[in-house]
């Protein structure tokens, strides 16, 4: 990011949310204040927290709840749905398993995707053709989590309509043949706390732009550790905001707005001795969707296409089996 910005704003998204796809939502003034605190953070940090999300806290920590129960098992449970290339990504990864930048991140995680079933896309959908892996234990992990998906999944959408309205278009701009059947993600992610001889590596997750739209992070409330780099290069903390979540923009619509919004290099330190859990839900484009540079985003930026087409599919899969060691 060109920015030097030292704070990520705090955004409260209700008014927003009562009256996304009603005809007259452009017109609300309330609507339109979000609208321009949308616009401007996304320009100047491309982070913001939400508020007013109406998700309910007891599911928000419910889900972190359960998923420090699930790593706290032993690794012969945790193992039991491992993620390989047969599994279409999905599934249990050990420490060190996860790879950014070359390095192995110090964190363990499920990987989730929306379900595909085999030839739905046909070889472009080949390497991520499969079910979700989901542990016995705990007894409610999977009810609970699909009930957290189907929320989030909702949240981003309405989000995503106030994006579409910040850069100058329609509010379904990011529906439809674009994101209407989104081929969102979500990883289930713990890190281990500060020990005095590290296995493998300090960074919980090296420094990285996220892969599409929308990012929105449900993090424990008493641990610092995501970071948010600025423009002058200085690591800017996350803290957490009880109540609200993390979001961030994704590699897809610094595409489709034609650099308008940058997504910003982010990581993890868990310096704490205390182990984190994290749930990002990342909303994505649909899987053979093309991304290119919006023609009203074009006008914002002299014509000029700073960023070629780009198919989500195949981007999401060069991340995929590069981001993974057997």
């Amino acid at each position: 990011m060109g920015y030097d910005f030292h704070a990520i704003p705090i955004i409260d998204v209700s008014p927003l949310l009562c009256k996304c796809d009603s005809p007259i939502m452009i017109e609300d003034q309330e609507v339109r204040k979000v609208v321009r605190e949308l616009d401007e953070a996304c320009r100047v940090a491309g982070f913001f927290y939400v508020k007013g999300h109406g998700i309910p806290g007891s599911l928000v920590n419910e889900v972190k709840e359960v998923t420090r129960k699930f790593f706290d098992l032993s690794y012969e449970e945790k193992v039991k749905i491992k993620m390989s290339p047969k599994t279409g990504y999905r599934g249990y990864q050990r420490i060190g398993e996860n790879i950014t930048l070359g390095k192995p991140d110090m964190h363990e995680a499920i990987d989730c995707y929306r379900p595909m079933e085999s030839g739905e896309y046909g070889s472009l959908g080949k390497t991520m053709e499969g079910q979700n892996l989901w542990p016995e234990s705990p007894s409610n992990f999977k009810s609970l989590m699909e009930e957290y998906i189907g929320r989030l999944k909702e949240l981003a959408r309405k989000i995503m309509q106030g994006i579409a309205l910040a850069l100058g278009g329609p509010p379904e701009t990011f529906e439809g043949e674009r994101a209407g059947n989104s081929f969102w993600v979500m990883r289930i992610i713990g890190y281990p706390g500060l020990i005095g001889d590290m296995q493998y590596n300090d960074v919980g997750c090296e420094a990285h732009t996220d892969y599409g739209l929308l990012t929105l992070v449900n993090q424990d409330d008493d641990i610092h550790a995501l970071q948010v780099k600025n423009g002058t290069g200085d690591w800017i903390c996350a803290v957490p905001v009880p109540g609200t979540f993390v979001c961030n923009i994704g590699d897809m619509l610094k595409v489709w707005s034609n650099g308008l919004y940058q997504p910003t290099l982010h990581r993890v330190v868990n310096n704490s001795p205390k182990y984190r859990v994290s749930v990002a839900f990342f909303y994505e484009p649909n899987f053979d969707t093309a991304a290119e540079p919006l023609d009203f985003c074009l006008e914002k930026t002299s014509g000029i296409v700073k960023y070629q087409r780009v198919v989500y599919g195949e981007h999401l899969v060069s991340k995929v089996t590069t981001n993974f060691s057997s």
